[in-house]
Protein backbone atom coordinates (compact mmCIF):
# COMPACT_ATOMS: atom_id res chain seq x y z
CA UNK A 1 0.00 0.00 0.00
CA UNK A 2 1.30 3.45 -0.86
CA UNK A 3 2.19 5.82 1.96
CA UNK A 4 -0.50 8.20 0.79
CA UNK A 5 -3.16 5.50 0.80
CA UNK A 6 -2.15 4.50 4.34
CA UNK A 7 -2.41 8.10 5.51
CA UNK A 8 -5.86 8.56 4.01
CA UNK A 9 -7.18 5.30 5.41
CA UNK A 10 -5.62 5.69 8.86
CA UNK A 11 -6.89 9.23 9.22
CA UNK A 12 -10.30 7.80 8.45
CA UNK A 13 -9.80 4.99 10.95
CA UNK A 14 -8.95 7.34 13.79
CA UNK A 15 -12.19 9.21 13.15
CA UNK A 16 -14.17 5.96 13.23
CA UNK A 17 -13.84 5.49 16.98
CA UNK A 18 -16.74 6.59 19.11
CA UNK A 19 -19.52 4.39 17.75
CA UNK A 20 -21.21 3.33 20.97
CA UNK A 21 -24.67 2.64 22.26
CA UNK A 22 -26.07 2.55 18.74
CA UNK A 23 -25.04 6.15 18.03
CA UNK A 24 -23.91 7.26 14.59
CA UNK A 25 -20.56 8.83 13.83
CA UNK A 26 -20.00 12.46 13.05
CA UNK A 27 -17.09 14.04 11.23
CA UNK A 28 -15.89 11.02 9.28
CA UNK A 29 -13.35 11.63 6.56
CA UNK A 30 -14.94 10.94 3.18
CA UNK A 31 -12.82 8.52 1.20
CA UNK A 32 -14.63 9.43 -2.00
CA UNK A 33 -13.18 12.92 -1.79
CA UNK A 34 -9.71 11.41 -2.18
CA UNK A 35 -10.53 8.58 -4.56
CA UNK A 36 -9.80 10.39 -7.80
CA UNK A 37 -6.51 11.77 -6.52
CA UNK A 38 -5.43 8.34 -5.33
CA UNK A 39 -6.36 6.68 -8.61
CA UNK A 40 -4.31 9.19 -10.58
CA UNK A 41 -1.33 8.71 -8.28
CA UNK A 42 -1.30 4.94 -8.10
CA UNK A 43 -3.06 3.59 -11.17
CA UNK A 44 -4.19 -0.03 -11.24
CA UNK A 45 -2.61 -3.15 -12.76
CA UNK A 46 -6.13 -4.53 -13.29
CA UNK A 47 -8.02 -2.21 -15.60
CA UNK A 48 -11.59 -0.96 -15.29
CA UNK A 49 -12.94 -3.89 -17.29
CA UNK A 50 -12.51 -6.09 -14.20
CA UNK A 51 -14.59 -3.67 -12.16
CA UNK A 52 -17.33 -3.47 -14.79
CA UNK A 53 -17.49 -7.24 -15.27
CA UNK A 54 -17.52 -7.76 -11.52
CA UNK A 55 -20.49 -5.44 -11.12
CA UNK A 56 -22.30 -7.14 -14.01
CA UNK A 57 -21.81 -10.52 -12.34
CA UNK A 58 -23.01 -9.24 -8.97
CA UNK A 59 -26.11 -7.87 -10.67
CA UNK A 60 -26.89 -11.24 -12.30
CA UNK A 61 -25.96 -13.44 -9.33
CA UNK A 62 -29.57 -13.57 -8.12
CA UNK A 63 -30.36 -15.73 -11.15
CA UNK A 64 -28.20 -18.43 -9.54
CA UNK A 65 -28.05 -17.98 -5.77
CA UNK A 66 -26.92 -15.54 -3.10
CA UNK A 67 -23.55 -17.31 -3.05
CA UNK A 68 -23.04 -16.66 -6.77
CA UNK A 69 -22.17 -13.14 -5.67
CA UNK A 70 -18.71 -14.54 -4.93
CA UNK A 71 -17.83 -14.45 -8.62
CA UNK A 72 -18.38 -10.77 -9.29
CA UNK A 73 -17.11 -9.72 -5.87
CA UNK A 74 -13.75 -11.38 -6.54
CA UNK A 75 -13.19 -9.30 -9.69
CA UNK A 76 -14.04 -6.08 -7.87
CA UNK A 77 -11.64 -6.96 -5.04
CA UNK A 78 -8.92 -7.82 -7.56
CA UNK A 79 -9.29 -4.43 -9.18
CA UNK A 80 -8.95 -2.63 -5.85
CA UNK A 81 -5.84 -4.55 -4.84
CA UNK A 82 -4.12 -2.56 -7.58
CA UNK A 83 -5.20 0.61 -5.78
CA UNK A 84 -3.95 -0.65 -2.44
CA UNK A 85 -0.61 -2.03 -3.59
CA UNK A 86 0.29 -0.81 -7.09
CA UNK A 87 3.94 -1.83 -6.62
CA UNK A 88 3.34 -5.54 -6.10
CA UNK A 89 5.53 -7.73 -8.27
CA UNK A 90 4.16 -8.62 -11.72
CA UNK A 91 3.93 -12.28 -10.74
CA UNK A 92 1.38 -11.37 -8.07
CA UNK A 93 -0.90 -9.54 -10.47
CA UNK A 94 -0.48 -12.30 -13.02
CA UNK A 95 -1.51 -14.79 -10.35
CA UNK A 96 -4.55 -12.71 -9.44
CA UNK A 97 -5.54 -12.45 -13.10
CA UNK A 98 -5.16 -16.19 -13.48
CA UNK A 99 -7.44 -16.78 -10.48
CA UNK A 100 -10.04 -14.41 -11.90
CA UNK A 101 -9.78 -15.96 -15.34
CA UNK A 102 -10.61 -19.31 -13.76
CA UNK A 103 -13.58 -17.73 -12.00
CA UNK A 104 -14.96 -16.34 -15.27
CA UNK A 105 -14.28 -19.68 -16.94
CA UNK A 106 -16.55 -21.61 -14.59
CA UNK A 107 -14.06 -23.08 -12.11
CA UNK A 108 -15.63 -21.52 -9.01
CA UNK A 109 -17.66 -23.76 -6.72
CA UNK A 110 -20.17 -20.93 -6.20
CA UNK A 111 -21.52 -20.53 -9.73
CA UNK A 112 -23.25 -23.03 -11.99
CA UNK A 113 -21.78 -25.91 -9.97
CA UNK A 114 -23.91 -24.81 -7.02
CA UNK A 115 -26.94 -23.74 -9.07
CA UNK A 116 -27.36 -26.41 -11.72
CA UNK A 117 -30.88 -25.25 -12.63
CA UNK A 118 -29.69 -21.78 -13.61
CA UNK A 119 -30.08 -20.98 -17.30
CA UNK A 120 -26.94 -18.85 -17.18
CA UNK A 121 -23.36 -20.08 -17.34
CA UNK A 122 -20.72 -18.56 -15.12
CA UNK A 123 -19.20 -16.70 -18.07
CA UNK A 124 -22.57 -15.16 -18.97
CA UNK A 125 -22.81 -13.51 -15.57
CA UNK A 126 -20.03 -11.14 -16.65
CA UNK A 127 -21.56 -10.06 -19.97
CA UNK A 128 -22.33 -6.39 -20.55
CA UNK A 129 -25.89 -5.16 -20.02
CA UNK A 130 -27.66 -3.18 -22.75
CA UNK A 131 -26.41 0.39 -22.67
CA UNK A 132 -28.21 2.61 -20.15
CA UNK A 133 -27.67 6.06 -18.72
CA UNK A 134 -26.02 5.94 -15.32
CA UNK A 135 -27.64 7.50 -12.26
CA UNK A 136 -25.42 8.05 -9.22
CA UNK A 137 -28.47 8.66 -7.01
CA UNK A 138 -29.33 4.96 -7.29
CA UNK A 139 -26.29 3.85 -5.27
CA UNK A 140 -27.84 4.65 -1.87
CA UNK A 141 -30.53 2.10 -2.67
CA UNK A 142 -27.99 -0.71 -2.20
CA UNK A 143 -27.39 0.39 1.39
CA UNK A 144 -31.15 0.55 1.90
CA UNK A 145 -31.44 -2.98 0.57
CA UNK A 146 -28.63 -4.16 2.86
CA UNK A 147 -30.31 -2.58 5.88
CA UNK A 148 -33.08 -5.18 5.72
CA UNK A 149 -30.65 -7.99 6.60
CA UNK A 150 -27.87 -6.24 8.50
CA UNK A 151 -28.91 -6.96 12.10
CA UNK A 152 -27.95 -10.64 11.91
CA UNK A 153 -24.93 -12.30 10.28
CA UNK A 154 -26.18 -13.72 6.99
CA UNK A 155 -24.24 -16.47 5.28
CA UNK A 156 -20.97 -15.57 7.03
CA UNK A 157 -21.44 -11.85 6.40
CA UNK A 158 -21.76 -12.11 2.64
CA UNK A 159 -24.65 -9.66 2.52
CA UNK A 160 -22.38 -6.94 3.91
CA UNK A 161 -19.34 -8.09 1.90
CA UNK A 162 -21.11 -8.02 -1.46
CA UNK A 163 -23.00 -4.78 -0.81
CA UNK A 164 -19.90 -2.97 0.43
CA UNK A 165 -17.82 -3.97 -2.60
CA UNK A 166 -20.61 -2.88 -4.96
CA UNK A 167 -21.05 0.46 -3.20
CA UNK A 168 -17.34 1.22 -3.20
CA UNK A 169 -17.03 0.33 -6.88
CA UNK A 170 -20.02 2.48 -7.86
CA UNK A 171 -19.09 5.42 -5.62
CA UNK A 172 -15.65 5.61 -7.20
CA UNK A 173 -16.90 4.85 -10.73
CA UNK A 174 -20.49 6.16 -10.88
CA UNK A 175 -20.64 5.70 -14.65
CA UNK A 176 -21.35 2.03 -13.92
CA UNK A 177 -24.36 2.86 -11.70
CA UNK A 178 -27.03 2.00 -14.26
CA UNK A 179 -30.59 0.93 -13.37
CA UNK A 180 -29.91 -2.64 -14.55
CA UNK A 181 -26.79 -3.04 -12.39
CA UNK A 182 -28.27 -1.50 -9.24
CA UNK A 183 -31.59 -3.33 -9.60
CA UNK A 184 -29.76 -6.65 -9.98
CA UNK A 185 -27.66 -6.01 -6.88
CA UNK A 186 -30.82 -5.14 -4.94
CA UNK A 187 -32.30 -8.48 -5.97
CA UNK A 188 -29.14 -10.14 -4.68
CA UNK A 189 -29.51 -8.30 -1.36
CA UNK A 190 -33.10 -9.50 -1.08
CA UNK A 191 -31.92 -13.12 -1.17
CA UNK A 192 -30.13 -12.60 2.15
CA UNK A 193 -33.11 -11.32 4.13
CA UNK A 194 -34.08 -14.70 5.59
CA UNK A 195 -30.72 -16.46 5.42
CA UNK A 196 -29.04 -18.12 8.41
CA UNK A 197 -25.59 -17.11 9.70
CA UNK A 198 -24.23 -20.11 7.80
CA UNK A 199 -23.20 -23.31 9.52
CA UNK A 200 -20.35 -24.81 11.47
CA UNK A 201 -18.85 -28.26 11.82
CA UNK A 202 -19.27 -29.55 15.37
CA UNK A 203 -17.42 -32.84 15.06
CA UNK A 204 -18.17 -36.25 13.65
CA UNK A 205 -21.09 -37.00 15.99
CA UNK A 206 -22.96 -33.71 15.55
CA UNK A 207 -21.90 -32.81 12.01
CA UNK A 208 -22.85 -29.42 10.59
CA UNK A 209 -25.33 -27.23 12.44
CA UNK A 210 -26.79 -23.91 11.26
CA UNK A 211 -25.78 -20.96 13.39
CA UNK A 212 -29.35 -19.97 14.23
CA UNK A 213 -29.67 -23.32 16.05
CA UNK A 214 -26.63 -22.68 18.26
CA UNK A 215 -27.01 -21.25 21.77
CA UNK A 216 -23.82 -19.40 22.64
CA UNK A 217 -22.56 -19.12 26.23
CA UNK A 218 -23.17 -15.87 28.08
CA UNK A 219 -19.43 -15.39 28.50
CA UNK A 220 -16.87 -16.84 26.10
CA UNK A 221 -13.96 -14.42 26.29
CA UNK A 222 -14.77 -12.66 23.02
CA UNK A 223 -13.68 -9.03 23.34
CA UNK A 224 -16.44 -6.47 23.68
CA UNK A 225 -16.40 -3.90 20.89
CA UNK A 226 -18.81 -1.34 19.53
CA UNK A 227 -16.61 0.73 17.22
CA UNK A 228 -14.40 0.26 14.19
CA UNK A 229 -11.10 0.24 16.06
CA UNK A 230 -12.30 -2.31 18.59
CA UNK A 231 -13.61 -4.58 15.85
CA UNK A 232 -10.42 -4.38 13.79
CA UNK A 233 -8.23 -5.01 16.86
CA UNK A 234 -10.27 -8.07 17.78
CA UNK A 235 -9.99 -9.51 14.27
CA UNK A 236 -6.25 -8.91 14.02
CA UNK A 237 -5.77 -10.56 17.40
CA UNK A 238 -7.69 -13.64 16.22
CA UNK A 239 -5.37 -13.90 13.23
CA UNK A 240 -2.31 -13.58 15.45
CA UNK A 241 -3.54 -16.48 17.62
CA UNK A 242 -3.85 -18.89 14.68
CA UNK A 243 -1.88 -22.12 15.08
CA UNK A 244 -1.91 -25.30 12.98
CA UNK A 245 -3.00 -27.23 16.06
CA UNK A 246 -6.36 -25.43 16.21
CA UNK A 247 -8.60 -26.27 13.27
CA UNK A 248 -12.12 -24.84 13.23
CA UNK A 249 -14.48 -25.37 10.30
CA UNK A 250 -17.50 -23.22 9.63
CA UNK A 251 -19.07 -19.78 9.35
CA UNK A 252 -16.66 -19.01 6.53
CA UNK A 253 -13.63 -19.37 8.79
CA UNK A 254 -11.47 -16.44 9.79
CA UNK A 255 -11.33 -15.48 6.09
CA UNK A 256 -14.92 -14.31 6.32
CA UNK A 257 -14.55 -12.78 9.75
CA UNK A 258 -11.82 -10.62 8.15
CA UNK A 259 -13.81 -9.81 5.01
CA UNK A 260 -16.98 -9.09 6.99
CA UNK A 261 -15.16 -6.57 9.16
CA UNK A 262 -13.42 -4.98 6.17
CA UNK A 263 -16.81 -4.50 4.53
CA UNK A 264 -18.04 -2.64 7.62
CA UNK A 265 -14.95 -0.41 7.56
CA UNK A 266 -15.76 0.48 3.96
CA UNK A 267 -19.45 1.10 4.66
CA UNK A 268 -18.36 3.70 7.20
CA UNK A 269 -15.84 5.21 4.79
CA UNK A 270 -18.51 5.52 2.13
CA UNK A 271 -20.76 7.47 4.46
CA UNK A 272 -23.26 4.89 5.71
CA UNK A 273 -22.44 5.47 9.36
CA UNK A 274 -26.01 4.87 10.47
CA UNK A 275 -25.59 1.20 9.51
CA UNK A 276 -22.24 0.72 11.24
CA UNK A 277 -23.31 0.15 14.89
CA UNK A 278 -25.82 -2.50 13.79
CA UNK A 279 -23.29 -4.10 11.47
CA UNK A 280 -20.66 -4.24 14.23
CA UNK A 281 -23.07 -5.98 16.63
CA UNK A 282 -23.81 -8.54 13.92
CA UNK A 283 -20.09 -8.99 13.24
CA UNK A 284 -19.38 -9.73 16.89
CA UNK A 285 -22.03 -12.46 16.79
CA UNK A 286 -20.31 -13.87 13.68
CA UNK A 287 -16.97 -13.84 15.50
CA UNK A 288 -18.50 -15.56 18.55
CA UNK A 289 -19.98 -18.33 16.41
CA UNK A 290 -16.57 -18.98 14.89
CA UNK A 291 -14.67 -18.81 18.21
CA UNK A 292 -17.06 -21.31 19.80
CA UNK A 293 -16.52 -23.96 17.15
CA UNK A 294 -14.74 -27.08 18.44
CA UNK A 295 -11.17 -27.85 17.49
CA UNK A 296 -11.40 -30.75 15.02
CA UNK A 297 -7.68 -31.09 14.31
CA UNK A 298 -7.67 -34.65 15.68
CA UNK A 299 -10.31 -35.61 13.11
CA UNK A 300 -9.49 -33.37 10.14
CA UNK A 301 -5.78 -32.82 10.65
CA UNK A 302 -3.93 -29.59 11.45
CA UNK A 303 -4.71 -26.31 9.74
CA UNK A 304 -2.98 -26.04 6.38
CA UNK A 305 -0.23 -23.44 6.15
CA UNK A 306 1.31 -21.94 3.04
CA UNK A 307 5.02 -21.11 3.00
CA UNK A 308 4.42 -17.62 1.57
CA UNK A 309 1.68 -14.99 1.59
CA UNK A 310 -0.05 -14.22 -1.74
CA UNK A 311 1.32 -10.68 -1.74
CA UNK A 312 4.72 -12.14 -2.75
CA UNK A 313 5.87 -13.49 -6.10
CA UNK A 314 7.17 -16.64 -4.37
CA UNK A 315 3.62 -17.63 -3.45
CA UNK A 316 2.54 -17.66 -7.10
CA UNK A 317 5.73 -19.18 -8.55
CA UNK A 318 6.22 -21.91 -5.92
CA UNK A 319 4.33 -24.50 -7.93
CA UNK A 320 2.12 -25.33 -4.95
CA UNK A 321 -0.68 -22.76 -5.11
CA UNK A 322 -3.68 -24.15 -3.20
CA UNK A 323 -6.97 -24.10 -5.08
CA UNK A 324 -9.01 -25.93 -2.48
CA UNK A 325 -11.18 -24.35 0.24
CA UNK A 326 -12.91 -22.22 -2.40
CA UNK A 327 -9.79 -20.09 -2.68
CA UNK A 328 -10.41 -19.00 -6.27
CA UNK A 329 -12.80 -16.33 -5.07
CA UNK A 330 -11.71 -15.94 -1.45
CA UNK A 331 -7.97 -15.48 -1.87
CA UNK A 332 -8.29 -12.17 -3.69
CA UNK A 333 -11.10 -10.88 -1.45
CA UNK A 334 -9.04 -11.65 1.65
CA UNK A 335 -5.96 -9.91 0.24
CA UNK A 336 -8.13 -6.85 -0.31
CA UNK A 337 -9.98 -7.17 2.99
CA UNK A 338 -6.91 -7.57 5.17
CA UNK A 339 -5.30 -4.43 3.78
CA UNK A 340 -8.50 -2.45 4.37
CA UNK A 341 -8.39 -3.49 8.01
CA UNK A 342 -4.69 -2.80 8.44
CA UNK A 343 -5.08 0.70 7.00
CA UNK A 344 -8.03 1.56 9.23
CA UNK A 345 -5.99 1.51 12.47
CA UNK A 346 -2.51 2.64 13.46
CA UNK A 347 -1.21 -0.55 15.09
CA UNK A 348 1.82 -1.53 13.04
CA UNK A 349 3.18 -4.29 15.29
CA UNK A 350 -0.22 -5.97 15.51
CA UNK A 351 -0.73 -5.62 11.74
CA UNK A 352 2.64 -7.23 10.96
CA UNK A 353 2.01 -10.16 13.29
CA UNK A 354 -1.43 -10.76 11.78
CA UNK A 355 -0.11 -10.36 8.23
CA UNK A 356 2.30 -13.26 8.75
CA UNK A 357 -0.59 -15.49 9.80
CA UNK A 358 -2.39 -14.99 6.47
CA UNK A 359 -0.32 -17.99 5.36
CA UNK A 360 -2.68 -20.08 7.51
CA UNK A 361 -5.67 -18.94 5.46
CA UNK A 362 -4.45 -18.86 1.86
Amino acid sequence: MTDRAKIVRRDFGKLCTGIAGGLGVGGLLSRSADADELSVETGSPLDDSYLEKGLNALARAHHMSSMAGHLGASLIAGYFIGKQRPSLEPEVFNGIKDDLGRVIGGKSVFGKKMSKLSKLTDAELFDAFPKQKSDESLIDGIAEGLEKSIDQPRQSGHNVIFASLAIRALKEHPRFATPAVVDGILKLMALFENQTPGNGYYGKKKGRIYGNKIILPDEDGTPEYDDIEGMVTAVLDEAIKLTPETHRIGYGGLVHVINHSAAIVNLAADGYTDLVPRAIRSHRHHLRLWRNLPNVADEKGPLQVSKFTPYTADYWTSGSIPYDRALLTHRVKTMFGFDELAAAVDQEARENAAYDKLRFLM
